[in-house]
């Protein structure tokens, strides 16, 4: 009888095997992104237009709409069973009221440097001056100003959602949307109320604690498909917008990228590195979600990533992170709220040879400061940048020319966002005496993207390190 030695390889795996590396999430975001960008340049030059895609460009853009769509599926429901959890979840943490305090304030620093650093960039780069555009912008979508935003607190059901229908050629279209910000109110409003009941009020956080986790499971698939709704959306973003409609508004766009970078990558770093934090695990921690957001261009489709992330890779407690990471998702928006009108609203001004005085430069801060939780539910960047215009009293007009464009500058605008809404959570934690930095500093190991059934070991650096050289033992077995 002859004896056969057999390999962990040998063994029920044959043919090629893709290295390591090749399955990870972040490798598969950036194959995807230079799939979809030579995708998109091939649709561009056989003809592709965003009036008439032709058959690549149609497809690219299907599968990119298509994408954006399932992640805003279940945000509704998201956003209300997260909120409700996180607030009674606040339950499980000392000095709770400090700690959504001192949450808002750092939103509130972060936000604050980085309008300044818009603001210098405005002043600096003059991205308004002799941009060669000499046709007439118009703007005819929807103006940001206080009276609305305070009217819109006010939800008119209670989902918070709205129905539109229009008249096509005798065809009747109902189109159905929804108020972050209204959902918010009610989201809070429930919560609270759920604490104040106490102990009659358990079966119903029981059951919303249930739904947010069928919700997160849901979004975590779609999550798991995100190169493919990557190829789409940077494809048809190339295919439509090309480099041509960038370069008339080069110096603008120039501007806001420059402004993003520095907030992500030296503002942030400083921040992590003055509270005594290793800013290499900062970002190998954050990337994942940085990355989801750049092609979604959804802080609240990669809301799940990024409390993931911040539990798993940054050692934020679940009961803090749960309420601060949603709460930023809708109302700390550095990129969104901060840079872009701060650069926008400079530009406009320049553009149409209008002087600004020392006020109205403080008028730009305070706005952004305060405004960025009245631009939550509605058109993002853009409504911010009316109400900036229309409380500085310059033209709305000036939004049509950077209409354009805005898809481009939207992906940064949403990467700084996701990284900020991931910074502050950290850096209160780490003030609070709560941060597990044994986990912070843990190797990586893939631990957001840990299924559910092994949560515990990826809350765990010792027990991440078990559980992982358990996989390992398992493989080898096989």
């Amino acid at each position: 009888m002859s004896t056969q030695t057999r390999t962990p390889d040998s063994a029920g795996k044959t043919g090629f095997q893709l290295p390591k590396w090749a399955g990870s999430f972040g490798f598969q975001i950036i194959a995807a992104l230079i799939v979809g960008l030579g995708l998109g340049l091939l649709a561009k030059y056989t003809g592709s237009t965003k009036a008439s895609p032709n058959g690549l460009g149609a497809t690219l853009q299907t599968i990119g709409s298509s994408y954006v769509s399932l992640l805003q599926t279940a945000v509704v429901p998201l956003i209300f069973t997260a909120v409700v959890s996180s607030i009674s979840n606040l339950r499980q943490v000392s000095n709770a009221a400090k700690l959504a305090w001192t949450t808002l304030l750092w939103f509130a620093i972060t936000s604050l440097i980085a309008v300044l650093i818009g603001i210098g960039l405005g002043v600096l780069l003059q991205p308004g001056a002799n941009t060669g555009i000499t046709e007439e912008a118009t703007y005819s979508g929807k103006s940001g100003d206080w009276w609305s935003f305070l009217v819109g607190l006010f939800p008119k059901n209670f989902l918070g959602l709205g129905a539109n229908t229009t008249i096509t050629e005798g065809v009747a279209t109902t189109s159905v949307s929804f108020n972050v910000l209204q959902i918010l109110v009610i989201a809070i409003a429930v919560g609270v109320a759920a604490l104040k009941v106490g102990k009659a009020a358990e079966p119903f956080l029981a059951l919303n604690a249930s739904a947010l986790a069928v919700i997160q499971k849901v979004l975590w698939w779609i999550i798991r498909i995100a190169p493919l709704g990557t190829v789409g959306l940077i494809g048809n973003a190339v295919a439509v917008y090309g480099w041509d409609t960038i370069g008339s508004l080069g110096k603008f766009t120039f501007a806001i990228y420059v402004g993003l970078a520095l907030v992500l990558f030296v503002v942030y770093p400083v921040l992590v590195r003055s509270h005594g934090l290793s800013v290499k695990q900062y970002f190998s921690g954050v990337w994942p979600a940085v990355q989801l957001a750049f092609v979604s261009r959804s802080s609240i489709g990669t809301l799940p990533l990024t409390q993931r992330v911040a539990e798993r890779s940054l050692g934020v407690p679940r009961a803090y992170a749960s309420f601060a990471v949603p709460l930023g998702a809708t109302t700390k928006m550095d990129g969104c709220a901060a840079i872009y009108p701060a650069v926008s609203a400079i530009f406009v001004a320049q553009f149409f040879g209008i002087q600004l005085d020392f006020s109205q430069y403080l008028l730009i801060a305070l706005v952004s400061v305060l405004g960025s939780a009245a631009t939550a539910g509605t058109t993002g960047a853009v409504v911010m940048l009316t109400l900036t215009l229309s409380t500085l009293g310059l033209p709305l007009a000036g939004v049509g020319l950077l209409l354009a464009i805005d898809p481009i500058l939207d992906m940064g605008r949403t990467a700084v966002n996701v990284a900020g809404q991931a910074l502050v959570p950290t850096i209160v934690a780490k003030r609070q005496g709560l941060l597990d930095e044994a986990l912070y500093n843990a190797p990586r190991n893939g631990a957001p993207f840990v299924d559910d059934d092994a949560d515990s070991a990826a809350t765990d650096p010792s027990a991440a390190s078990a559980h992982a050289a358990s996989r390992e033992l398992e493989d080898a077995k096989s």
